[in-house]
């Protein structure tokens, strides 16, 4: 069974759950650890999840799993929060997230830069502008939704 498959069923699984609670998906994680194979489902809502909501959903997601048994091997079932660094996956993670710190990688490079980190100072018409810092200079990369890989909010320490 694929990666993309399981990760597939479990979203549609979840779904349903999620929305009973008022909770929402940021993502399905499906992937060996050494000898273990882990199923990670990362939940958030606007005030945060707490460890009982994280509870919640494993028991009646964990429920659902067994019923359809999608998974070939044994695994870890987690349900978590997505921390500090939570994913960006859609454009609306990041309408919600502008004036954050990010991190980027690129499928190709714009202006010279293809990883980087700064600040999302806005994101309209399926493009985000991040300032970014080059020393002691400040430049704002213009970012198609397209070309992003991956994306995820980024810790600063000041």
């Amino acid at each position: 069974m694929s990666h993309h498959h399981v990760t597939s069923v479990t979203e549609k699984l979840v779904q349903p759950i999620l929305e009973d609670m008022n909770l929402e998906l940021v993502e399905v994680e499906y992937k060996q650890e050494g000898k273990n194979w882990y199923l990670r489902v990362f939940i958030d809502k606007p005030e945060g999840v707490d460890i009982e909501e994280c509870g919640q959903v494993s028991e009646k997601l964990s429920e659902k799993l067994d019923e359809e048994d999608p998974i070939e091997f044994p695994y870890f079932l987690e349900v978590a929060s997505p921390g500090a660094e939570r994913p960006l996956k859609t454009q609306e993670d990041f309408k919600k997230y502008v004036g954050e710190h990010v991190y980027m990688k690129l499928y190709e490079p714009i202006d010279q830069e293809k990883e980087f980190e700064g600040t999302l100072v806005s994101f309209e018409n399926e493009t985000a502008i991040v300032e970014i810092r080059i020393k002691t200079k400040k430049k704002q990369l213009e970012v198609p939704f397209s070309k992003i890989a991956k994306s995820n909010l980024a810790v600063t320490f000041n």
